[in-house]
């Protein structure tokens, strides 16, 4: 079954000395589902979190929360909590009382103080850190210190606004595992911002892709990436190749001079369209036997791949084989009708 929406954003338009930051966006959120804002800096993910968390009032538009409207609701009023980038975790206090301090100021009774507290040390992995000082832990500990601090008062939504930015890459990707088995185990919404593209694909059950204000796309990190509504997207969400074709009919394409079946349809015949093939989708085979055919301009290895540039009937195609082929020779490239993927013309690149 599917959960009930708990967030609500209804037209939502906010604007900052005049110049408008978010165009009117609207959105929901379901109850216990991993979201995340994923977009280039300034295209208004954190205002939009920073409007569910409270911080910032909307000029246009509805906030609701399971139903009922909360524009003018102040944070500590929401059944939200915010994880920032800088942790900002109490330098006087140790961990236990650090994690402690929003239930002493909520006049939770001193027992039930105790249990919550070790629940959440147990459930971040730092069961035995209770007296430690914040400062005797490392970026990724202070990091769980807030989570759990923030976990504490039983939130329904957590909002994290790029909390493993300052991680390194190694933390960053071990944290990425941890809060989405949080996330699971204490079923409750996770709304996350990133420009992480890997972040936002391994973590999420839905994926809001932002870009000047507005969200371009929502959905499944699957959908996202096999079905990217424009080349912005497809760029964004990682490494593609992007062709100018011609939609024919219905499941018939054509580019770079050669007709394909697709899995497409209903762009009109003869219409123009852009081609998105993925670099992991282009099967490298024997030159003779060939749809296309090119030449193999660089070769650089990936640890887990080689990423070949081709260059075949005027465009420069990325291709990632496990197989190297060297530089200077003639390749074969065949794509099969599901690793075609067929947009409208972008407006913009």
């Amino acid at each position: 079954m599917e959960n009930k929406t708990i967030i609500s954003l209804k037209n939502i338009a906010v604007d900052y000395d005049g110049e408008r930051v978010l165009n009117g966006i609207s959105l929901d959120i379901r109850d216990k589902e991993f979201v995340t804002f994923l977009g280039p800096s300034g295209c208004g993910k954190t205002t939009t979190l920073r409007i569910i968390g409270g911080f910032v009032n909307a000029s246009e538009g509805d906030v609701f929360f399971e139903g009922v409207r909360i524009n003018g609701l102040p944070p500590h009023k929401r059944k939200v909590n915010t994880v920032f980038q800088k942790y900002a975790l109490f330098p006087h206090l140790n961990v236990f009382e650090n994690i402690e301090f929003g239930l002493k100021i909520s006049r939770i009774e001193p027992g039930e103080r105790q249990q919550r507290v070790r629940e959440m040390l147990d459930l971040v992995g730092l069961k035995g850190y209770e007296a430690r000082g914040v400062h005797q832990l490392s970026g990724g500990q202070q990091q769980r210190v807030a989570i759990a601090r923030a976990l504490v008062n039983h939130p329904r939504v957590l909002l994290l606004d790029e909390p493993l930015g300052a991680l390194d890459l190694k933390l960053r990707k071990e944290m990425q595992v941890e809060l989405k088995r949080i996330q699971q185990s204490m079923e409750i919404t996770f709304v996350y911002v990133t420009h992480d593209q890997e972040e936002a694909l391994t973590m999420s059950d839905t994926v809001v892709v932002m870009r000047g204000g507005s969200i371009l796309q929502t959905g499944t990190p699957q959908d996202i990436y096999n079905e990217p509504v424009n080349a912005f997207v497809a760029d964004f969400i990682g490494e593609s190749n992007i062709i100018e074709g011609t939609m024919l009919r219905d499941f018939r394409v054509e580019f770079a001079g050669v007709e394909f079946d697709c899995v497409d349809k209903g762009f009109g015949e003869n219409a123009d369209v852009e081609v998105v093939i993925r670099p992991e989708d282009i099967k490298v085979v024997s030159p003779d036997d060939a749809p296309i055919v090119g030449v193999v301009e660089s070769v650089i290895f990936k640890g887990v791949h080689y990423e070949m540039t081709v260059g075949a009937h005027g465009f420069q195609w990325m291709i990632h084989s496990t197989l190297k082929e060297d530089e200077g020779t003639k390749i074969g490239m065949n794509v099969l009708p599901d690793d075609i993927h067929i947009m409208r013309p972008s407006s913009e690149g």
